[in-house]
């Protein structure tokens, strides 16, 4: 198996609700490490009225994150990102926020609340790529209207959204149905990115590596490395990171 990828996890210290601080921040680095994890890109949320810590902040607590690191995990590079909500007004901070696309790519990671309709989706996915951005819908085996229907999932593929799903619930620690349509998504091969969307070291852990081991069982190894590797490093080529 190639080196691992994480594309979504909240570890810079203090800007929302993940790591506390950064020795929290260290203890996550450490479980990501021992997992096979060697690239992350780091997403913070921004959304409105709940996470809105300014791009100044959020900068600097990651470089005070990256410069640790490098210290403690030479091996390992970490990226800034965002997760971006799609209750924000999408096309003015993609044109003026800092920091809000994945690695300075052209790839969004873009978050919706669970009861959001198709309809609502579709708009936001297509005022995204419309700003000449890529979105890449974060765990969309949260949202009633992508669970309800494969097909659904497959029309935003084909708008142009890359789908992501979290590893809790390609294990089936989230919800059974969370599970299947994980599963199905595989099958269709409509699944573009796997991310830990962790939090904290106690209730929402970095679990990439058993999630890694999970696909490649049921999938084959081939397919496991590419949405836990080779689709990843698309975002930094397309950063120029790599």
């Amino acid at each position: 198996m190639k080196e691992l990828f994480d594309v979504h996890c909240h570890m810079v210290p203090g800007v929302d609700d993940g790591a506390a601080d950064l020795e929290e921040s260290l203890e996550m680095l450490k479980m990501q490490h021992e997992d096979g994890v060697r690239k992350i890109i780091i997403t913070p949320h921004y959304r409105r009225r709940m996470f809105e810590t300014p791009a100044k902040k959020v900068h600097e607590q990651f470089l005070k994150l990256q410069e640790a690191a490098k210290k403690e995990y030479p091996d390992m590079s970490l990226y800034l990102g965002c997760e971006l909500h799609s209750n924000m007004d999408l096309q003015d901070i993609l044109e003026k926020r800092k920091y809000v696309t994945m690695a300075g790519s052209s790839y969004v990671l873009l978050e919706f609340s669970e009861g959001d309709s198709a309809q609502h989706i579709r708009e936001r996915v297509y005022n995204v790529l419309s700003c000449g951005y890529e979105p890449i819908i974060a765990h969309v085996e949260r949202y009633q209207a992508t669970v309800k229907s494969v097909g659904f999932s497959s029309d935003l593929v084909d708008m142009g959204a890359r789908l992501q799903v979290n590893v809790e619930s390609i294990l089936g620690k989230y919800t059974w149905g969370a599970k299947r349509y994980c599963r199905k998504l595989m099958k269709e091969d409509l699944l573009g990115f796997v991310g830990s969307d962790s939090h904290n070291t106690k209730t929402r852990i970095p679990n990439i590596g058993a999630g890694a081991a999970y696909v490649s069982k049921k999938m084959g190894e081939a397919y496991a490395e590419r949405i836990f590797h080779d689709n990843p490093m698309e975002i930094l080529r397309d950063a120029g990171e790599i």
